[in-house]
């Protein structure tokens, strides 16, 4: 069950491109290094935003095109 506090901030992160995500994960990982649980959930939301960055660097098929069997 996702933690409803994190879920909706998880679904807004999930929309931005690679390098906002990464800036995001980068910059909450400093914050997190230096002041340690100044944020509630950083933990959970850092392992969701390194989720989220691995999920947007595989290659997505345009929409419309059909691969054919090899």
């Amino acid at each position: 069950m996702p933690n409803p506090l994190v879920a909706p901030i998880m679904g807004f992160l999930s929309k931005l491109s690679f390098p906002r995500l990464f800036a995001v994960t980068a910059a909450l990982f400093a914050i997190d290094l230096v002041v340690p649980d100044i944020i509630p959930f950083a933990d959970e939301l850092l392992l969701g935003l390194g989720t989220l960055i691995l999920a947007s660097g595989r290659k997505r098929k345009a929409p419309g095109t059909i691969e054919a069997p090899k």
